[in-house]
């Protein structure tokens, strides 16, 4: 333990050379305050403080911490001199197309690297790559905002109208308003492939075949190891937690992580989609393979020509979509019938979405790929009759918004305007916890609030906050300081 002036500081490390932990855990203690501070090995991690009665107290409660960390296998190190564990990233090849004609392309906007998010609702199309950059488009190509996040994005999520980004850093990040915040930081030892978030939870899939479950206050819930490794498939709903990989799907009852069924697929699962009633699968041995919810049956198989890297249906199933490892894009009729192949025009697609007619794709060459799936756009493209595809430019003068990291990034205001709403922080032994102000709400609810902002007194406007099934609310729009 060094010291200087009030301050002592006690910095542990906890790394295994079998891949698993490699986080840190720092204690400082000032007087009768004691900051806690952990995270990954290499990151600037979480910080919490908290003010005893006493500075003896406060040195027993920053002992207590040390010792419980040292039984568990932490040992005294110093910063900076182990490095920052490597993240895994997705190992992708990309053939050229074996397919006659080439898809009828709209639009294209090149990201620059290649890219694993994208999400389309009805007002936006959302990128992510694997420089960390998030760009927000309208449907005809228009780019409207950019987001820059501190590492790659491995995959773009939405949970009703928040939007999240999963990344190599091992934060998810929410996008749901101007300024993007750390709404979850994953476990050190966890390495993250890729998530789902319903009602607020969040379900990560890693590089070892694990599920983890983590609520909106970022507190475990409950991890499974499942029977492959390499799982790049994870999806949810009130029913259950559906994990893909190396050996199938499984899933799992949300509430306690109790196994529901197993489903050995046809090649180890690489992609994942759902519907309400069904999951969709695509594998390494070139099929997406339809399961039902409710046993694991499997319903019906579509057969590519490669490995399939991504898929998606229309509204209810109707058309099954999928992306394979040399370039081309398939549409199969419910039942398993292909009922076209086409060329992307630019690298495999890594994921997908399909929306009113259109077929958006992210690519290999870091491209988002807006195709006219319509039926009539698709029998002219088998004739060689295609739109020529326009290429989307990204305007210099657009800012790029990054996570607020302090209260002072925050934008202040001196009263709550009209119709907003007030919260507060508000310290509970070691946590700091958000609760509401305003009339009309329930007080004893939590907030999901960024932590990166928490502290202590501090009082918050909000534009609106939901109540989630969890029983806490989240906020949506901008966050202001209340001075």
């Amino acid at each position: 333990m060094s010291a200087g002036n009030t301050v002592s500081t006690t910095y542990l490390e906890l790394s295994q050379d079998d891949g698993g932990a490699h986080k840190f855990y720092e204690v400082a203690v000032d007087g009768v305050m004691v900051t806690v501070r952990y995270g990954r090995i290499g990151a600037s991690g979480q910080t919490q403080t908290t003010t005893f009665p006493s500075a003896d107290k406060a040195r027993a409660a920053a002992a207590k911490k040390v010792g419980e960390k040292v039984r568990k296998g932490y040992a005294p190190a110093v910063p900076g001199q182990r490095a920052p564990r490597a993240v895994t990233r997705r190992q992708v090849t990309s053939a050229p197309s074996t397919a006659r004609a080439v898809a009828p392309v709209l639009w294209r906007f090149a990201t620059g690297s290649a890219a694993f998010g994208i999400h389309v609702d009805d007002e936006h199309c959302w990128v992510g790559n694997q420089a960390g950059d998030v760009y927000t488009l309208d449907h005809e190509g228009g780019v409207r905002a950019r987001f820059s996040l501190p590492d790659g994005v491995k995959c773009l999520v939405a949970d009703d109208f928040w939007i999240y980004a999963g990344c190599d850093d091992g934060k998810v990040y929410d996008l749901s308003s101007k300024l993007p915040f750390a709404a979850y930081d994953i476990a050190a030892d966890v390495d993250i492939f890729w998530l789902d978030i319903h009602e607020g939870v969040l379900d990560v899939s890693d590089r070892d075949g694990r599920i983890t479950v983590i609520d909106h206050e970022d507190e475990h819930q409950w991890a499974r190891r499942s029977q492959g490794e390499h799982a790049w498939m994870v999806r949810a709903d009130d029913r259950a937690v559906y994990h893909g990989h190396q050996r199938g799907v499984t899933a799992y009852a949300p509430d306690g992580g109790r196994e529901l069924w197993h489903t050995s697929t046809r090649g180890g699962v690489l992609f994942g989609w759902q519907e309400d009633d069904t999951l969709y699968a695509g594998t390494a041995h070139r099929v997406v393979q339809r399961l039902s919810k409710t046993s694991g049956a499997i319903e019906a198989t579509y057969a590519c020509d490669s490995a399939v890297y991504s898929c998606a249906t229309s509204p209810g199933g109707r058309f099954v979509f999928a992306g394979d490892a040399a370039s081309s894009v398939y549409c199969f009729d419910q039942d398993g019938t292909r009922l076209w192949k086409l060329a992307t025009g630019g690298g495999s697609a890594l994921s997908m979405q399909y929306h009113d007619e259109r077929l958006y794709l992210v690519t290999t060459d870091g491209s988002l790929v807006c195709v006219d799936a319509s039926e009539a756009a698709v029998a002219a493209a088998q004739q060689g009759t295609v739109p020529v595809a326009r290429d989307v430019k990204l305007a210099a003068a657009l800012p790029a918004y990054a996570p607020a990291t302090t209260v002072a990034a925050v934008d202040v205001v001196a009263q709550a305007p009209a119709g907003t709403i007030v919260v507060e922080c508000v310290q509970y032994g070691g946590r700091v916890r958000v609760h509401v102000l305003s009339e009309g709400y329930d007080r004893s609810w939590n907030v999901q609030f960024p932590r990166a902002i928490r502290e202590p007194g501090a009082r918050y406007v909000v534009d609106a906050l939901h109540p989630a099934a969890g029983g806490f609310y989240r906020v949506r729009g901008d966050i202001r300081r209340l001075l």
